[in-house]
């Protein structure tokens, strides 16, 4: 199977030079993903909402690539604010509480641009059916 790049549409992907994801035989490669609602390009203000839209993201990068969210084998978050840790969290637990990657979660001065309080990655490997 060739690499194969995903696209969410956002006009940085090409701008910056990146994809949203890329398969490569059974593993999915998901870029740092932030909490934009690509279908309007806003940016909620809460942590929460910004979790959630990460994960929407991610999932449809996913199963663009023919994976599910149960897939994901290791997740790296990054906050802006050790405050943000309970909230994303809880979101975390809602999405992936049963899937339970390899995590990893790092306090950051701060992402891209300042309304970004959250940027969430993840590596999936396909399951043997």
């Amino acid at each position: 199977m060739s690499r194969r790049l995903i696209s969410t549409g956002s006009p940085l992907e090409k701008t910056v030079g990146y994809s949203r994801a890329v398969i490569d035989g059974d593993f999915a490669f998901v870029a740092g993903t932030t909490g934009y609602d690509y279908t309007t390009m806003t940016m909620p203000s809460d942590v929460t909402s910004q979790s959630r839209n990460c994960f929407k993201t991610i999932e449809a990068a996913l199963k663009e690539g023919g994976f599910e969210m149960a897939d994901i084998v290791r997740a790296t978050y990054y906050v802006t604010d050790a405050s943000f840790i309970d909230a994303h969290f809880a979101v975390c637990g809602e999405v992936l509480g049963d899937i339970r990657p390899a995590a990893t979660l790092l306090v950051v001065s701060a992402l891209a641009k300042p309304e970004m309080k959250v940027e969430i990655e993840v590596t999936a490997k396909r399951r043997s059916i």
